[in-house]
């Protein structure tokens, strides 16, 4: 395949993740079968980990100790950004290779799944003009990087200031007293990290990688690792040439030695009526600190995503971390400031934290590590471990630790990395007739399999009803996470493949609705 050749996005069964093939191809691995490499984690890194080494021609499987996205990678910011914070902080680098990817998600790999998003930036007191002057530096600087990787500005548009009359259409919920101006800006936005993972393990497979999940892995050894299977509790051992250890927060537990510094991103969530149903995200800046602000993000289900922190995480990572009181009351406290009606936590109906896996470096604060990811090879077991980045340059991480593996690997055979010409299950294109009468959830949800996931209530027409009030999540979504996207339980739906799950009483509502689709869910 030449650089400017773009393959099809890949469709129909050899795309369905179920509880049936997870069966029969954790048997196939544990009768014996030996794959050129086994990813662990199915998070955005493992699962573009799986892709890039599938769509070169290696034998894959990826094991997973949970669901797919279940942790950092369900806790995003749920961006697709450039990265104009790094360049305030001289890492042209790790900005340059955000704009760059982001150019990919939005025009290759997954254009059903990144809108443009509209960034308002208020500037109130005098104080703030200094700030503001260098931040839209950054933003032009933005402009100029996203020109040159190839994204047209009717895509994104370039910044412009605006005055506070125009600022308050898109935020309609800042305060009017003392505003002065604003910049817009543009970034991308994703539908939703974990469709994001989904998407890429379900390409994945159709390549022809095994997608094992609710399987644990105790150990790793030089020829594969030994697993635990979740679902019976069985130990096993899983035959590999080569392991890549894609877990995140986590990878120190596999692999000693490797020493990170997590950072923990809190997030709140508001009813987005209660600032006014804004069209534009919101950036407050921080006063005397440049690069730092917190944002209020509309997102499509209705609601507001407030973030974000970057607070040091000290002992044992949990699987679900808790957003400190102290997190919250900072961001709250910092978004009121530029609020007509201040927020209180009584105005927050969900709450959760993402954990990113910063390599240690001896940075005074974990806002200073750099975000650019570190490729490890553990020299006792081979194993290679891919930690750091975040969720908008996964598939360069993927494409370096699998680099890697194949520059240590004489006994394996491997094409060149064609992932930037891979489009993601869904991505295919769509037409206006093809999805006559097709919910327009469905289609932001699954791109060009909407018409697909609708027929699949052809006999059950309720399906294309919301499954709680409130909501737009439809019950066909429920149907298609079973039978093609690896759901083996209703919390996997809840909380991975609909959202739902994060806020608690949409989630209680919901349970039930989820659980029928399995039987007997175990607690």
């Amino acid at each position: 395949m030449s650089p400017q050749t773009v393959a099809a996005a890949p469709s129909g069964p050899s795309t369905f993740l179920n509880a049936a093939r997870r069966s029969a191809e954790l048997e196939a691995l544990v009768d014996g079968e030996t794959v050129d490499v086994l990813v662990i984690g199915g998070g955005v890194t493992g699962a573009g980990v799986a892709l890039d080494a599938a769509t070169r021609g290696l034998s894959v499987a990826l094991v997973e100790r949970q669901d797919l996205a279940s942790g950092t990678s369900r806790f995003s910011s749920k961006l697709a950004h450039g990265g104009i914070r790094y360049l305030a902080k001289g890492q042209l680098g790790v900005a340059w290779e955000s704009a760059s990817e982001r150019h990919l998600l939005s025009t290759v790999t997954a254009p059903h799944l990144v809108r443009a998003m509209p960034i308002v930036t208020p500037v109130y007191a005098r104080s703030e003009e200094k700030i503001a002057k260098l931040t839209e530096v950054g933003f032009r600087m933005g402009d100029k990087m996203r020109a040159a990787v190839g994204t047209p500005s009717s895509r994104l548009p370039s910044t412009r200031r605006i005055g506070a009359a125009e600022t308050r259409l898109w935020a309609p919920g800042l305060n009017a007293a003392g505003l002065r101006r604003a910049l817009l800006s543009w970034d991308g936005q994703l539908e939703d990290d974990a469709r994001l993972v989904t998407a890429l393990a379900r390409t994945a497979a159709s390549y022809g990688a095994r997608v094992i999940t609710r399987c644990a892995v105790r150990a790793i050894e030089r020829g594969g690792v030994q697993v635990q299977d979740g679902l019976t509790g069985l130990h096993h051992e899983i035959r590999a040439r080569r392991v890549i250890n894609a877990t995140g927060v986590w990878a120190g537990e596999l692999i000693p030695g490797i020493e990170l510094a997590p950072s923990q991103g809190s997030h709140l969530l508001i009813d987005a009526a209660r600032l006014g149903n804004p069209r534009a995200m919101t950036n407050v800046m921080l006063p005397g600190v440049l690069g730092r602000v917190v944002f209020v993000i509309p997102r499509p289900d209705n609601l507001l995503l407030v973030g974000l922190t970057d607070t040091p995480v000290d002992g044992p990572i949990e699987d679900e971390p808790a957003v400190p009181a102290a997190d919250e009351a900072y961001l709250l406290d910092a978004v009121s400031r530029v609020l007509e009606t201040p927020l209180s936590s009584g105005d927050v109906v969900g709450r959760f934290a993402g954990l990113r896996p910063l390599l240690r470096s001896g940075a005074d604060s974990t806002a200073d590590i750099s975000r650019r990811h570190t490729v490890l090879e553990d020299p006792s077991t081979g194993a290679i471990t891919v930690v750091g980045g975040k969720l908008t340059t996964y598939r360069r991480m993927a494409q370096d630790a699998v680099d890697l593996l194949v520059r240590r690997s004489q006994d394996l055979t491997a094409g060149p990395c064609i992932t930037a010409q891979t489009p993601l299950v869904g991505a295919g294109p769509v037409s206006p007739a093809q999805n006559h009468n097709v919910p327009a959830v469905l289609v932001r949800h699954f791109g060009s399999e909407a018409a697909e996931i609708a027929a699949l209530a052809a006999d059950r027409p309720e399906l294309l009803q919301p499954v709680i009030d409130g909501s737009e999540v439809l019950g066909v979504e429920f149907e298609a996470a079973v039978e093609r996207e690896g759901a083996l339980q209703g919390d996997d739906i809840l909380d991975r493949r609909t959202r739902l799950g994060l806020v608690p009483a949409r989630r209680a509502a919901a349970q039930a609705s989820a659980d029928e689709f399995f039987g007997a869910v175990p607690a």
